[in-house]
Formats: structure tokens, sequence, C-alpha cells
């Protein structure tokens, strides 16, 4: 979704979304011996003051404060950058009969970047290093989708709102509305020209006014990869099933997908399922862990 999402990852000022071609501007360099720079060792004072900026910048704004208060309820920036690598499967079943996509992922939460390894076979591995987009499989057909569109995607929906703490993010309070019986504040989200590879998507978070966590989202996609001429698909409808809170941040475990209706509810059966597991936080990777390994292949263009 986020078709690379979109941070332009900036030390102590980085958006977190997920665009997947956002270029850190400087990277954080691990001074332990050979390890990728590791989210749970950054010094805690980068961190805070990285969080502090986000929380200024979004206290600008009605919108805003709405987004700091369920990023606290969804566990924290504090907890989002401190916690490690972010490691899950996901797990997205299209009910159409169109291709599914099933992976197990690991991800830098601090710097952007990902690898993901097939479910059914171990060895088709595929990431985005920063970046460049890469992949590595035996067989060419062994992800039948375009894998730069899908590197950081599933990132963006398993931890919105927390991916949205950066530059480039525009926010839009919208009316309140009900969804299944129950209040809802409503934040559009748009981003700036030049903003990843899609700025032209646009996501409506459906944000309890009680608990503040995410109880469902609106979304289109317009990745020039799919749509070279412009234009994008008809708006979505995302559901949250199901969650759970694991190292103190509140994930995502089922979505099901549905076509929007004109006022905003989720129109007919769902179209999609998608469910996340083994979800964890590792401290440690080898050493280059999100680099195009050795036989893989670099990717150009969308």
């Amino acid at each position: 979704m986020k078709y690379t999402l979109i941070y332009a990852v900036i030390i102590c000022s980085s958006l977190l979304s997920c665009k997947e071609t956002g270029k850190p501007q400087q990277e954080v360099v691990e001074t332990n011996l050979g390890m990728e720079a590791n989210p749970s060792s950054i010094p805690i004072s980068w961190v805070n003051n990285r969080v502090e900026k986000a929380k200024k910048r979004l206290d600008r704004s009605e919108a805003g404060k709405i987004i700091w208060q369920s990023m606290v309820a969804h566990g924290g920036l504090n907890n989002w950058y401190g916690n490690g690598y972010l490691s899950f499967r996901f797990n997205y079943q299209p009910l159409d009969g169109s291709v599914p996509r099933d992976t197990y992922q690991t991800i830098d939460t601090w710097s952007n970047k990902a690898r993901h390894r097939s479910v059914s076979d171990s060895s088709a591995i595929f990431g985005w290093d920063g970046e460049n987009a890469w992949v590595k499989a035996k067989d060419s057909s062994a992800f039948k989708y375009n894998v730069r569109f899908w590197a950081l995607t599933p990132l963006y929906l398993a931890a919105l709102p927390l991916v949205l703490d950066g530059e480039g993010v525009n926010l839009e309070l919208l009316p309140q509305i009900n969804y299944k019986d129950t209040p809802q504040d409503v934040v559009k989200v748009t981003f700036d020209a030049g903003t990843g590879d899609a700025p032209d998507d646009y996501y409506i978070l459906y944000l309890d006014t009680k608990t503040h966590l995410l109880s469902a989202l609106r979304y289109i996609v317009s990745y020039p990869g799919y749509f070279p001429n412009g234009g994008n698909n008809p708006e979505k409808f995302m559901e949250l099933v199901s969650r759970k809170t694991i190292n103190g941040i509140n994930f995502p475990l089922k979505f099901n997908t549905y076509w929007s209706t004109e006022d905003g509810q989720p129109k007919g059966e769902p179209i999609t399922t998608i469910e996340l597991s083994d979800i964890e936080f590792q401290r440690q990777l080898e050493e280059n862990f999100f680099k195009n390994p050795e036989g893989g292949k670099l990717l150009e263009g969308l």
C-alpha cells in the first residue's frame, strides 16, 4: 500500500511510512563489530529528540493532536523506535482469485529498510535497502507481484498511526462518524509532492474516540508502477478485526478489506483478508542483512 512508504528518513526528524523510496539522508552507524545498525542500540537521546520533534510538529493542528493521542494508545514512538528490529508474517489473501502475497519480513523501524522471505520457499527473498529494491529467487515466478511496491507496504498497514511521525505527511481533521455504533475521530492523510513513489495516495483513518485505537481505514492506490498515466484504483475500506499488544506496541492481527461506499462504509462482502502472525522484535541481525545479497538482482524503475 504505501508503495514504498513515505519515509524520507532523517535522523531525529524522519518520515516513517509505507513508501519504499524514502531515502535516508543520514544513517545510524552501529559501533559494535559487524552488526547492522540496530534500532534498539540507538542512543536514547536520539530517540527522545526524534519523538519530541514529532510531537511538536503534530501539536500544530487538531488533526495532529488526535494522531499523537492515537500513537500513544498504540504504544508510543519511544517504544516503537526502541524495541529493535520488527519481524512478522504478513499473509495477504485476495478472495477474487488474484495473486496472494505471503512473506516473513524483518523491518528496521529507525531507517526504514525491509527484507522479505517467501513462506513457501525460504530461498526466495526480496528487500529494500533504503535506496534500492532487490530480489533473489531461483524461480522468476516466485514473486508474482511488484516487490518494490510491496517491500514496505505491509509495515504501513501493521504500524498505523506510528508511521506518520515525519515530514511530508499532511493531516486533515474530518467530521466524526459512527462506525459499528461507536464514535470515530476521522483523519485524512495525504502527502507532499515528491514524497516517495506515490504521493497521490491518501488514507482516511477511523480512530475510536474512547480508546484512540485504529478501528478502520479507507485508502486508494496510485502507485505509478500500476498507473503509469496517472489515476488510482477505487477507494477501499479496511476493517481491523483483531489486535494484540507485543512489547508495548498494539498490532493488528487481522484485516478484512471491502470496496468503500460513498459515505465511507464497507460495501458488500470482503474482497481480501490479511492476517499478521509471528510478530516479534529482534535485538540484532547479521551484517548487511538488508543489502542486496550475492546473486541478487537490483531492480530498476517502478
